[in-house]
């Protein structure tokens, strides 16, 4: 973007008198949650040897998405409601949207990726160790990471040289879009890569997505009574990440629905807009310790290992 303004005023939210306070505490208690949700979650992974496997490595990779989209969002509105400050300046804004951006992107990329992985673990099992193999992993996880922040990095390079008229940000955060609604004339190459990447990501991902299931529910479906014990480990392994891609796309489709009816308050869309990047980091760690029955028990393990060294 190119701005001979220096800052931007973000329109915020309309709070009411003495509720500042009050929203200042809520949105602090989530970002507590958000940060000892995936914390917990992360370390849990990182110091029990036994979880160093190819989906709980997704999930941790999974948790610094979520931590990147919650530190993007929280700190800056928590500042809001606390001091009423709605003046950004024009970097911060910048890189808060590049954040929240890479952020959805990351996400989508991963959830992608643990699909093809539960596809390989549960319809090729036996040369699951060969085809997943640590190399491939972490080359995996880094194309994942690789495909988001360049799909991104375009996005706001074609920007660099777009002036921009406009001083407010119509939304309680930044992103590319209440940006470039700043933009001194129309941005049709702008809106085209945009539409576009968000359309690719998001179609690429559902087809692999729904593919990947598909494939599994016919080869557990096929399976005889005598390996039901085969099928519900399946069910088991699997359930914890559809419901986490499930929680984040209805997320998006309420947004995207939302948005289409002017009737509704700008504050209600506002919060939406919020939730649709809190829901999925608040929630993710609780059903990945819920479902996750190793991952459940690595984490009471351990933090009853913690609690007896301190007696």
């Amino acid at each position: 973007y190119s701005s001979s303004l220096s800052f931007f005023s973000l329109e915020g939210f309309d709070v009411p008198a003495g509720l500042g306070p009050l929203l200042f505490f809520l949105t602090l208690l989530t970002y507590l949650v958000v940060l000892l949700g995936n914390g917990v979650v992360m370390w849990v992974i990182v110091m029990d040897q036994s979880l160093h496997r190819p989906m709980y490595v997704m999930v941790c990779h999974l948790t610094v998405c979520d931590l990147i989209g919650g530190t993007a969002l929280l700190p800056r509105i928590m500042l809001h409601l606390l001091t009423g400050e709605r003046r950004i300046s024009y970097g911060a804004a910048i890189t808060q949207a590049v954040f929240v951006h890479t952020y959805a992107a990351a996400f989508q990329t991963i959830l992608a990726l643990m699909a093809y992985d539960r596809y390989i673990a549960v319809c090729k099992p036996l040369r699951y160790h060969s085809i997943m193999t640590s190399a491939r992993l972490h080359l995996s996880c880094a194309l994942a990471w690789f495909i988001a922040i360049l799909a991104i990095f375009i996005l706001f390079m074609l920007h660099l040289n777009e002036p921009l008229c406009g001083r407010t940000v119509q939304h309680i955060y930044c992103s590319n879009r209440t940006i470039l609604a700043l933009a001194c004339g129309p941005t049709p190459v702008n809106n085209l890569y945009g539409l576009s990447m968000t359309w690719c990501l998001s179609t690429g991902v559902f087809l692999i997505v729904f593919f990947s299931y598909a494939k599994i529910l016919s080869v557990t479906t096929k399976q005889s009574r005598s390996e039901s014990s085969i099928r519900s480990k399946a069910v088991q392994t699997c359930a914890s990440h559809l419901v986490v891609y499930l929680v984040f796309e209805i997320a998006t489709l309420i947004l995207i629905t939302l948005y289409r009816f002017p009737s509704v308050s700008t504050n209600i869309k506002k919060l939406l807009g919020i939730l649709y990047i809190l829901a999925p980091t608040t929630i993710n760690p609780l059903v990945y310790g819920l479902v996750s029955k190793d991952l459940r028990a690595s984490i009471i393990k351990l933090l009853s290992k913690k609690n007896h060294h301190r007696n």
